[in-house]
Protein backbone atom coordinates (compact mmCIF):
# COMPACT_ATOMS: atom_id res chain seq x y z
CA UNK A 1 0.00 0.00 0.00
CA UNK A 2 2.86 2.04 0.78
CA UNK A 3 3.74 2.15 -3.29
CA UNK A 4 0.17 3.16 -3.74
CA UNK A 5 0.00 6.10 -1.74
CA UNK A 6 3.22 7.46 -3.13
CA UNK A 7 1.46 7.17 -6.62
CA UNK A 8 1.22 11.11 -8.61
CA UNK A 9 -2.31 12.11 -8.72
CA UNK A 10 -3.06 12.53 -12.94
CA UNK A 11 -3.97 16.39 -11.77
CA UNK A 12 -1.00 17.50 -10.32
CA UNK A 13 1.37 15.80 -12.94
CA UNK A 14 -0.09 13.45 -15.40
CA UNK A 15 3.14 12.73 -17.22
CA UNK A 16 4.90 11.45 -13.86
CA UNK A 17 1.52 9.71 -13.19
CA UNK A 18 1.60 7.67 -16.31
CA UNK A 19 5.69 7.54 -15.75
CA UNK A 20 4.83 6.01 -12.51
CA UNK A 21 1.86 4.09 -13.19
CA UNK A 22 3.75 1.56 -15.54
CA UNK A 23 6.41 1.23 -13.21
CA UNK A 24 4.65 0.65 -10.00
CA UNK A 25 1.58 -1.18 -11.73
CA UNK A 26 4.49 -4.59 -12.94
CA UNK A 27 3.72 -3.12 -16.71
CA UNK A 28 7.32 -2.46 -17.65
CA UNK A 29 10.63 -0.93 -17.14
CA UNK A 30 13.55 0.73 -18.54
CA UNK A 31 16.53 -1.63 -19.52
CA UNK A 32 20.30 -1.22 -19.48
CA UNK A 33 19.61 -0.20 -23.80
CA UNK A 34 18.48 3.59 -23.69
CA UNK A 35 15.53 3.70 -25.09
CA UNK A 36 14.22 0.24 -24.74
CA UNK A 37 11.71 -1.54 -22.45
CA UNK A 38 11.58 -4.54 -20.69
CA UNK A 39 8.06 -5.38 -20.66
CA UNK A 40 7.14 -7.28 -17.46
CA UNK A 41 4.99 -10.47 -17.53
CA UNK A 42 1.52 -8.60 -16.20
CA UNK A 43 2.73 -5.85 -19.12
CA UNK A 44 2.84 -8.54 -21.62
CA UNK A 45 -0.25 -10.20 -20.39
CA UNK A 46 -2.45 -7.38 -21.41
CA UNK A 47 -0.15 -7.22 -24.71
CA UNK A 48 -0.87 -11.00 -25.52
CA UNK A 49 -4.81 -10.43 -25.15
CA UNK A 50 -4.55 -7.18 -27.49
CA UNK A 51 -2.65 -9.49 -30.06
CA UNK A 52 -4.47 -13.00 -29.27
CA UNK A 53 -7.55 -10.56 -30.62
CA UNK A 54 -6.16 -8.66 -33.55
CA UNK A 55 -4.82 -11.98 -34.71
CA UNK A 56 -8.44 -13.52 -34.81
CA UNK A 57 -9.80 -10.75 -36.14
CA UNK A 58 -6.85 -10.65 -39.07
CA UNK A 59 -7.82 -14.24 -39.92
CA UNK A 60 -11.47 -13.88 -39.87
CA UNK A 61 -10.62 -11.36 -42.42
CA UNK A 62 -8.71 -13.76 -44.67
CA UNK A 63 -5.15 -13.36 -43.77
CA UNK A 64 -2.61 -15.42 -42.63
CA UNK A 65 0.55 -15.07 -40.50
CA UNK A 66 4.19 -14.86 -42.29
CA UNK A 67 7.79 -13.47 -40.72
CA UNK A 68 10.21 -11.52 -42.76
CA UNK A 69 13.72 -10.45 -41.81
CA UNK A 70 14.97 -8.16 -39.68
CA UNK A 71 17.65 -7.10 -41.61
CA UNK A 72 17.07 -5.13 -44.50
CA UNK A 73 20.03 -4.21 -47.12
CA UNK A 74 20.68 -0.51 -47.36
CA UNK A 75 20.39 -0.05 -50.95
CA UNK A 76 16.78 -1.33 -50.62
CA UNK A 77 15.49 1.35 -48.68
CA UNK A 78 17.30 3.85 -51.47
CA UNK A 79 14.93 2.22 -54.15
CA UNK A 80 11.60 4.30 -52.89
CA UNK A 81 12.68 7.92 -52.00
CA UNK A 82 10.25 9.45 -49.79
CA UNK A 83 9.82 6.26 -47.97
CA UNK A 84 13.57 6.25 -47.24
CA UNK A 85 12.88 10.31 -46.96
CA UNK A 86 10.83 9.59 -43.98
CA UNK A 87 12.49 6.94 -41.89
CA UNK A 88 16.56 7.91 -42.80
CA UNK A 89 17.01 9.82 -39.68
CA UNK A 90 15.60 6.66 -37.64
CA UNK A 91 17.52 4.36 -38.55
CA UNK A 92 19.84 1.89 -36.97
CA UNK A 93 22.30 0.22 -38.94
CA UNK A 94 24.92 -2.78 -38.76
CA UNK A 95 28.18 -2.26 -40.26
CA UNK A 96 30.33 -5.67 -39.04
CA UNK A 97 29.10 -8.83 -38.22
CA UNK A 98 31.98 -10.32 -35.59
CA UNK A 99 33.96 -9.35 -32.83
CA UNK A 100 36.90 -9.81 -31.33
CA UNK A 101 39.15 -10.05 -27.88
CA UNK A 102 40.46 -6.85 -26.99
CA UNK A 103 44.80 -6.58 -26.24
CA UNK A 104 43.09 -4.08 -23.52
CA UNK A 105 40.49 -6.46 -22.19
CA UNK A 106 36.90 -7.47 -23.52
CA UNK A 107 35.76 -7.72 -27.36
CA UNK A 108 35.89 -4.82 -30.24
CA UNK A 109 34.61 -4.40 -33.48
CA UNK A 110 37.21 -6.36 -35.86
CA UNK A 111 37.53 -4.05 -38.70
CA UNK A 112 38.66 -6.68 -41.19
CA UNK A 113 34.97 -8.07 -40.45
CA UNK A 114 33.08 -5.15 -42.72
CA UNK A 115 30.06 -5.91 -44.47
CA UNK A 116 30.11 -5.22 -47.96
CA UNK A 117 26.82 -3.36 -47.90
CA UNK A 118 25.44 -2.13 -44.53
CA UNK A 119 21.84 -3.77 -43.19
CA UNK A 120 19.28 -1.46 -41.61
CA UNK A 121 17.66 -3.20 -38.15
CA UNK A 122 13.84 -3.09 -39.86
CA UNK A 123 12.06 0.54 -39.10
CA UNK A 124 9.32 -1.31 -40.76
CA UNK A 125 9.05 -3.93 -43.48
CA UNK A 126 7.49 -3.33 -46.74
CA UNK A 127 10.91 -2.37 -48.82
CA UNK A 128 11.73 -6.38 -47.50
CA UNK A 129 8.73 -7.64 -48.30
CA UNK A 130 8.05 -6.30 -51.44
CA UNK A 131 11.11 -7.73 -52.49
CA UNK A 132 9.85 -10.80 -51.70
CA UNK A 133 6.89 -10.27 -53.03
CA UNK A 134 8.41 -10.27 -56.27
CA UNK A 135 9.47 -14.06 -56.01
CA UNK A 136 5.83 -14.59 -55.27
CA UNK A 137 3.60 -13.03 -57.47
CA UNK A 138 4.02 -13.74 -61.72
CA UNK A 139 -0.28 -13.58 -62.41
CA UNK A 140 -3.35 -12.61 -61.63
CA UNK A 141 -4.12 -15.94 -60.40
CA UNK A 142 -1.30 -15.28 -57.69
CA UNK A 143 -3.21 -12.33 -56.25
CA UNK A 144 -4.04 -11.41 -53.45
CA UNK A 145 -1.84 -11.62 -51.32
CA UNK A 146 -3.08 -10.75 -47.57
CA UNK A 147 0.01 -11.71 -45.35
CA UNK A 148 0.77 -10.13 -41.75
CA UNK A 149 3.31 -10.72 -39.10
CA UNK A 150 4.17 -9.99 -35.81
CA UNK A 151 7.58 -8.81 -34.97
CA UNK A 152 9.99 -5.68 -33.37
CA UNK A 153 10.63 -2.97 -34.62
CA UNK A 154 13.62 -0.35 -34.41
CA UNK A 155 13.21 3.39 -34.67
CA UNK A 156 15.71 5.45 -33.06
CA UNK A 157 13.86 7.51 -30.78
CA UNK A 158 15.54 10.53 -28.71
CA UNK A 159 12.92 11.46 -26.18
CA UNK A 160 11.30 8.10 -25.28
CA UNK A 161 8.57 7.40 -22.89
CA UNK A 162 7.80 3.48 -22.00
CA UNK A 163 5.04 1.96 -24.26
CA UNK A 164 4.24 5.51 -26.14
CA UNK A 165 7.91 6.00 -28.02
CA UNK A 166 10.49 3.53 -27.82
CA UNK A 167 13.23 2.63 -29.95
CA UNK A 168 12.54 -0.89 -29.90
CA UNK A 169 9.06 -1.48 -29.83
CA UNK A 170 6.33 -4.42 -30.54
CA UNK A 171 3.77 -4.83 -32.93
CA UNK A 172 1.89 -6.29 -35.98
CA UNK A 173 2.33 -5.32 -39.93
CA UNK A 174 0.11 -6.36 -42.78
CA UNK A 175 1.21 -5.87 -46.35
CA UNK A 176 -1.27 -7.25 -48.99
CA UNK A 177 -0.73 -7.16 -52.68
CA UNK A 178 -3.74 -6.80 -54.83
CA UNK A 179 -5.05 -6.84 -58.67
CA UNK A 180 -6.93 -3.52 -58.86
CA UNK A 181 -6.68 0.14 -57.25
CA UNK A 182 -10.21 -1.00 -56.09
CA UNK A 183 -9.45 -3.49 -54.36
CA UNK A 184 -6.37 -2.58 -52.55
CA UNK A 185 -8.07 0.84 -51.31
CA UNK A 186 -11.22 -1.05 -49.99
CA UNK A 187 -8.50 -3.17 -48.18
CA UNK A 188 -7.01 -0.29 -46.52
CA UNK A 189 -10.40 1.05 -45.60
CA UNK A 190 -11.32 -2.75 -44.64
CA UNK A 191 -8.49 -3.15 -41.79
CA UNK A 192 -8.70 0.41 -40.83
CA UNK A 193 -12.20 -0.48 -39.61
CA UNK A 194 -11.15 -3.44 -37.75
CA UNK A 195 -8.96 -1.28 -35.92
CA UNK A 196 -11.84 0.26 -35.20
CA UNK A 197 -13.66 -1.83 -33.86
CA UNK A 198 -10.79 -3.48 -32.01
CA UNK A 199 -10.31 0.20 -30.02
CA UNK A 200 -13.95 0.49 -29.36
CA UNK A 201 -15.13 -3.06 -28.58
CA UNK A 202 -12.36 -4.27 -26.69
CA UNK A 203 -9.89 -1.30 -25.25
CA UNK A 204 -13.19 0.56 -24.48
CA UNK A 205 -12.10 3.02 -26.36
CA UNK A 206 -13.63 6.03 -28.89
CA UNK A 207 -12.17 6.33 -31.81
CA UNK A 208 -12.07 9.16 -34.53
CA UNK A 209 -11.17 7.59 -37.77
CA UNK A 210 -10.27 9.36 -41.03
CA UNK A 211 -7.55 10.45 -43.55
CA UNK A 212 -4.13 11.92 -42.87
CA UNK A 213 -3.43 15.25 -44.31
CA UNK A 214 -0.77 14.96 -46.79
CA UNK A 215 2.05 15.98 -44.44
CA UNK A 216 1.38 13.38 -42.06
CA UNK A 217 0.87 10.46 -43.91
CA UNK A 218 3.02 7.42 -43.97
CA UNK A 219 6.50 8.23 -46.13
CA UNK A 220 5.71 6.13 -49.67
CA UNK A 221 1.88 6.12 -48.85
CA UNK A 222 -1.16 7.40 -51.03
CA UNK A 223 -3.34 7.59 -48.30
CA UNK A 224 -3.40 7.33 -45.11
CA UNK A 225 -6.57 6.12 -42.74
CA UNK A 226 -5.85 6.29 -39.04
CA UNK A 227 -7.97 6.02 -35.99
CA UNK A 228 -7.07 8.80 -33.18
CA UNK A 229 -7.99 8.35 -29.38
CA UNK A 230 -8.05 11.39 -26.95
CA UNK A 231 -6.51 10.64 -22.99
CA UNK A 232 -7.09 12.07 -20.06
CA UNK A 233 -5.19 14.46 -21.12
CA UNK A 234 -6.35 16.47 -23.53
CA UNK A 235 -3.91 15.20 -25.92
CA UNK A 236 -4.71 12.88 -29.06
CA UNK A 237 -2.96 9.42 -29.73
CA UNK A 238 -2.68 8.13 -33.17
CA UNK A 239 -3.97 4.23 -32.14
CA UNK A 240 -3.44 2.54 -35.56
CA UNK A 241 -3.14 3.26 -39.34
CA UNK A 242 -3.27 1.61 -42.38
CA UNK A 243 -1.77 2.80 -45.68
CA UNK A 244 -2.92 2.79 -49.52
CA UNK A 245 0.34 2.56 -51.26
CA UNK A 246 -0.72 2.83 -54.83
CA UNK A 247 2.05 1.07 -57.08
CA UNK A 248 4.72 2.88 -55.47
CA UNK A 249 6.62 -0.17 -53.75
CA UNK A 250 5.86 -2.30 -56.98
CA UNK A 251 7.22 0.52 -58.89
CA UNK A 252 10.03 0.36 -56.86
CA UNK A 253 10.82 -3.07 -56.50
CA UNK A 254 9.19 -3.80 -60.04
CA UNK A 255 6.73 -6.32 -59.24
CA UNK A 256 4.39 -7.01 -61.98
CA UNK A 257 1.96 -9.72 -63.16
CA UNK A 258 0.10 -10.78 -65.74
CA UNK A 259 -3.53 -9.68 -65.93
CA UNK A 260 -7.03 -11.65 -67.05
CA UNK A 261 -5.77 -9.70 -70.68
CA UNK A 262 -2.77 -11.17 -70.23
CA UNK A 263 -1.13 -7.77 -70.20
CA UNK A 264 1.66 -7.13 -67.34
CA UNK A 265 0.28 -4.26 -64.93
CA UNK A 266 2.23 -3.03 -61.30
CA UNK A 267 0.54 -4.39 -58.21
CA UNK A 268 -1.36 -2.47 -55.91
CA UNK A 269 -0.05 -2.40 -52.16
CA UNK A 270 -1.37 -1.76 -48.73
CA UNK A 271 0.12 -1.71 -45.44
CA UNK A 272 -1.22 -1.50 -41.82
CA UNK A 273 -0.09 -1.50 -38.37
CA UNK A 274 -1.19 -1.10 -34.93
CA UNK A 275 1.62 -1.46 -31.67
CA UNK A 276 2.51 -1.91 -27.97
CA UNK A 277 1.61 1.82 -28.54
CA UNK A 278 -2.12 0.62 -27.51
CA UNK A 279 -0.73 -0.49 -23.83
CA UNK A 280 -0.11 3.48 -23.13
CA UNK A 281 -3.41 4.06 -24.85
CA UNK A 282 -5.04 1.64 -22.90
CA UNK A 283 -3.60 3.28 -19.80
CA UNK A 284 -4.27 6.94 -20.36
CA UNK A 285 -7.69 6.46 -21.52
CA UNK A 286 -9.31 4.63 -18.37
CA UNK A 287 -6.97 4.90 -15.53
CA UNK A 288 -7.52 6.77 -12.41
CA UNK A 289 -5.33 8.08 -9.50
CA UNK A 290 -5.84 4.36 -7.66
CA UNK A 291 -3.80 3.06 -10.70
CA UNK A 292 -4.86 1.28 -13.88
CA UNK A 293 -8.60 0.46 -14.65
CA UNK A 294 -8.64 -2.28 -17.35
CA UNK A 295 -11.63 -3.03 -19.32
CA UNK A 296 -12.60 -6.86 -18.81
CA UNK A 297 -11.81 -8.00 -22.30
CA UNK A 298 -8.67 -7.63 -22.01
CA UNK A 299 -7.53 -7.97 -18.45
CA UNK A 300 -5.16 -10.40 -17.62
CA UNK A 301 -7.31 -11.41 -14.22
CA UNK A 302 -10.86 -10.72 -14.56
CA UNK A 303 -12.23 -11.76 -11.27
CA UNK A 304 -9.81 -11.85 -7.61
CA UNK A 305 -11.08 -13.44 -5.20
CA UNK A 306 -9.28 -12.57 -1.45
CA UNK A 307 -10.24 -14.55 1.71
CA UNK A 308 -10.00 -12.65 4.98
CA UNK A 309 -9.52 -15.91 7.91
CA UNK A 310 -8.30 -16.72 11.74
CA UNK A 311 -6.78 -20.19 11.38
CA UNK A 312 -6.05 -22.88 9.16
CA UNK A 313 -9.08 -24.32 9.44
CA UNK A 314 -11.56 -21.32 8.47
CA UNK A 315 -9.45 -20.98 5.74
CA UNK A 316 -9.98 -24.36 5.02
CA UNK A 317 -13.75 -23.68 5.38
CA UNK A 318 -13.72 -21.17 2.90
CA UNK A 319 -11.14 -22.76 0.37
CA UNK A 320 -13.89 -25.65 -0.15
CA UNK A 321 -16.67 -22.31 -0.66
CA UNK A 322 -14.97 -20.72 -2.78
CA UNK A 323 -13.35 -23.76 -5.11
CA UNK A 324 -16.84 -23.80 -6.30
CA UNK A 325 -17.08 -20.53 -7.54
CA UNK A 326 -14.02 -20.63 -9.40
CA UNK A 327 -14.87 -23.55 -11.86
CA UNK A 328 -18.07 -22.06 -12.34
CA UNK A 329 -16.19 -18.19 -13.10
CA UNK A 330 -13.51 -20.72 -15.59
CA UNK A 331 -16.53 -22.76 -17.50
CA UNK A 332 -17.85 -19.27 -18.45
CA UNK A 333 -14.43 -18.51 -19.91
CA UNK A 334 -13.71 -16.03 -17.00
CA UNK A 335 -10.27 -15.80 -15.61
CA UNK A 336 -9.94 -15.79 -12.02
CA UNK A 337 -7.28 -16.17 -9.58
CA UNK A 338 -8.23 -17.38 -6.05
CA UNK A 339 -5.78 -15.46 -3.95
CA UNK A 340 -4.85 -17.48 -0.46
CA UNK A 341 -1.17 -16.88 -0.23
CA UNK A 342 -0.17 -16.46 3.64
CA UNK A 343 2.43 -14.09 2.61
CA UNK A 344 0.64 -11.14 2.59
CA UNK A 345 -1.99 -8.91 4.08
CA UNK A 346 -5.33 -8.81 2.54
CA UNK A 347 -5.07 -4.70 2.32
CA UNK A 348 -2.13 -5.20 1.18
CA UNK A 349 -3.96 -8.10 -1.82
CA UNK A 350 -6.68 -5.37 -1.97
CA UNK A 351 -4.37 -2.31 -2.56
CA UNK A 352 -2.39 -4.11 -5.57
CA UNK A 353 -5.04 -5.58 -7.46
CA UNK A 354 -6.80 -1.98 -7.38
CA UNK A 355 -3.51 -1.02 -8.47
CA UNK A 356 -3.58 -3.34 -11.22
CA UNK A 357 -6.91 -2.55 -12.78
CA UNK A 358 -8.14 -5.93 -11.78
CA UNK A 359 -12.34 -5.96 -12.55
CA UNK A 360 -13.47 -7.43 -9.91
CA UNK A 361 -12.68 -7.82 -6.77
CA UNK A 362 -14.69 -10.93 -4.49
CA UNK A 363 -13.82 -10.93 -0.81
CA UNK A 364 -15.01 -13.62 1.63
CA UNK A 365 -14.48 -13.38 5.30
CA UNK A 366 -15.63 -15.78 8.42
CA UNK A 367 -19.13 -13.89 8.63
CA UNK A 368 -19.68 -14.03 4.58
CA UNK A 369 -18.98 -18.03 5.32
CA UNK A 370 -21.91 -17.88 8.15
CA UNK A 371 -24.49 -16.07 5.89
CA UNK A 372 -23.12 -17.56 2.80
CA UNK A 373 -22.43 -13.91 1.46
CA UNK A 374 -19.40 -12.52 -0.52
CA UNK A 375 -18.13 -8.80 -0.87
CA UNK A 376 -17.97 -7.53 -4.57
CA UNK A 377 -16.24 -4.67 -5.95
CA UNK A 378 -16.28 -3.33 -9.41
CA UNK A 379 -12.66 -1.68 -9.77
CA UNK A 380 -13.95 1.37 -12.55
CA UNK A 381 -16.56 2.71 -10.05
CA UNK A 382 -14.87 1.56 -6.66
CA UNK A 383 -18.71 0.77 -5.75
CA UNK A 384 -19.18 -2.11 -3.29
CA UNK A 385 -21.57 -4.75 -2.54
CA UNK A 386 -22.52 -7.95 -0.29
CA UNK A 387 -24.14 -10.32 -2.46
CA UNK A 388 -25.72 -13.40 -1.89
CA UNK A 389 -23.56 -16.39 -3.22
CA UNK A 390 -26.92 -17.94 -5.17
CA UNK A 391 -26.25 -16.87 -8.68
CA UNK A 392 -23.26 -15.16 -7.95
CA UNK A 393 -21.58 -16.31 -11.04
CA UNK A 394 -24.09 -15.19 -13.69
CA UNK A 395 -23.80 -11.60 -11.44
CA UNK A 396 -20.27 -11.20 -12.03
CA UNK A 397 -20.65 -12.29 -15.97
CA UNK A 398 -23.26 -9.50 -16.23
CA UNK A 399 -21.18 -7.04 -14.01
CA UNK A 400 -17.97 -7.61 -16.34
CA UNK A 401 -20.54 -6.76 -19.22
CA UNK A 402 -21.55 -4.24 -17.35
CA UNK A 403 -17.94 -2.71 -17.02
CA UNK A 404 -16.72 -2.80 -20.43
CA UNK A 405 -19.90 -0.64 -21.19
CA UNK A 406 -19.22 1.52 -18.79
CA UNK A 407 -15.57 2.27 -19.15
CA UNK A 408 -16.40 2.84 -22.67
CA UNK A 409 -19.26 5.32 -22.01
CA UNK A 410 -17.00 7.49 -19.69
CA UNK A 411 -14.13 7.45 -22.16
CA UNK A 412 -16.43 8.69 -25.04
CA UNK A 413 -18.79 11.10 -22.52
CA UNK A 414 -15.04 12.55 -22.38
CA UNK A 415 -14.14 12.88 -25.93
CA UNK A 416 -17.32 13.74 -27.03
CA UNK A 417 -17.38 16.95 -24.23
CA UNK A 418 -14.08 18.11 -25.76
CA UNK A 419 -14.61 18.42 -29.01
CA UNK A 420 -14.96 22.10 -29.75
CA UNK A 421 -15.82 23.96 -32.96
CA UNK A 422 -13.62 27.18 -33.52
CA UNK A 423 -13.84 29.57 -36.46
CA UNK A 424 -11.07 32.52 -35.89
CA UNK A 425 -7.29 31.55 -35.69
CA UNK A 426 -7.92 33.32 -32.16
CA UNK A 427 -10.41 31.35 -31.10
CA UNK A 428 -7.97 28.68 -31.74
CA UNK A 429 -5.34 29.46 -29.93
CA UNK A 430 -7.19 29.78 -26.73
CA UNK A 431 -8.95 26.46 -27.04
CA UNK A 432 -6.23 24.68 -27.98
CA UNK A 433 -4.42 25.59 -24.59
CA UNK A 434 -7.47 23.52 -22.98
CA UNK A 435 -6.31 20.47 -24.43
CA UNK A 436 -9.07 18.32 -26.60
CA UNK A 437 -10.00 18.03 -30.43
CA UNK A 438 -10.90 21.93 -32.32
CA UNK A 439 -12.89 21.20 -35.21
CA UNK A 440 -11.74 24.13 -37.78
CA UNK A 441 -11.45 25.07 -41.58
CA UNK A 442 -8.08 24.91 -42.81
CA UNK A 443 -7.10 26.01 -46.68
CA UNK A 444 -5.28 22.42 -47.37
CA UNK A 445 -2.17 23.91 -48.10
CA UNK A 446 1.44 22.79 -46.00
CA UNK A 447 2.62 26.01 -45.68
CA UNK A 448 -0.58 26.96 -42.77
CA UNK A 449 -0.48 23.38 -41.64
CA UNK A 450 3.23 24.00 -40.75
CA UNK A 451 2.44 27.11 -39.43
CA UNK A 452 -0.42 26.26 -36.82
CA UNK A 453 1.69 23.48 -35.50
CA UNK A 454 5.07 26.25 -35.01
CA UNK A 455 2.93 28.55 -33.56
CA UNK A 456 0.45 26.20 -31.51
CA UNK A 457 2.22 22.57 -31.29
CA UNK A 458 -0.59 21.48 -32.19
CA UNK A 459 -1.26 19.06 -35.92
CA UNK A 460 -3.89 17.83 -37.94
CA UNK A 461 -5.02 14.17 -36.56
CA UNK A 462 -7.50 13.62 -39.76
CA UNK A 463 -9.84 14.67 -42.15
CA UNK A 464 -12.73 12.95 -40.46
CA UNK A 465 -14.32 10.60 -42.26
CA UNK A 466 -18.29 10.98 -40.16
CA UNK A 467 -18.12 14.55 -39.18
CA UNK A 468 -19.51 17.42 -40.71
CA UNK A 469 -17.68 18.25 -44.67
CA UNK A 470 -19.39 21.22 -45.21
CA UNK A 471 -17.01 24.46 -47.11
CA UNK A 472 -16.16 27.10 -45.23
CA UNK A 473 -13.15 29.25 -45.38
CA UNK A 474 -9.63 28.73 -43.50
CA UNK A 475 -9.27 30.30 -39.95
CA UNK A 476 -6.02 31.34 -40.75
CA UNK A 477 -5.84 32.50 -44.04
CA UNK A 478 -9.42 33.34 -45.24
CA UNK A 479 -8.92 31.12 -48.35
CA UNK A 480 -11.71 28.37 -49.56
CA UNK A 481 -12.44 25.52 -47.23
CA UNK A 482 -13.01 22.28 -48.33
CA UNK A 483 -14.30 21.11 -44.87
CA UNK A 484 -13.36 21.25 -41.05
CA UNK A 485 -10.04 19.07 -40.11
CA UNK A 486 -9.24 17.56 -36.89
CA UNK A 487 -6.50 19.45 -34.64
CA UNK A 488 -4.69 18.49 -31.41
CA UNK A 489 -1.72 18.22 -29.44
CA UNK A 490 -0.40 14.72 -29.16
CA UNK A 491 1.89 12.35 -28.27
Amino acid sequence: MAELKNLTKRGENYSQWYNELVVKADLAEQSAVRGCMVIKPYGYAIWEKMQRQLDDMFKETGHVNAYFPLLIPKSFLSKEAEHVEGFAKECAVVTHYRLKNSEFGGVTVDPAARLEEELIIRPTSETIIWNTYKNWIQSYRDLPILCNQWANVMRWEMRTRLFLRTAEFLWQEGHTAHATKEEAEAEAVKMLNVYSTFAEKYMAMPVIKGVKSESEKFAGAVNTYTIEALMQDGKALQSGTSHFLGQNFAKAFDVQFLDKENKLSYVWATSWGVSTRLMGALIMSHSDDNGLVLPPALAPIQVVIVPIYRGEEQLAQIDEKVAGIVSALKAKGISVKYDNADNKRPGFKFADYELKGVPVRLVMGGRDLENNTIEVMRRDTLEKETRTCDGIVEYVEQLLADIQNNIFEKARKFRDESIREVDTYEEFKKEIEKGGFIYAHWDGTAETEELIKEETKATIRCIPEDMDATPGVCMVTGKPSARRVLFARSY
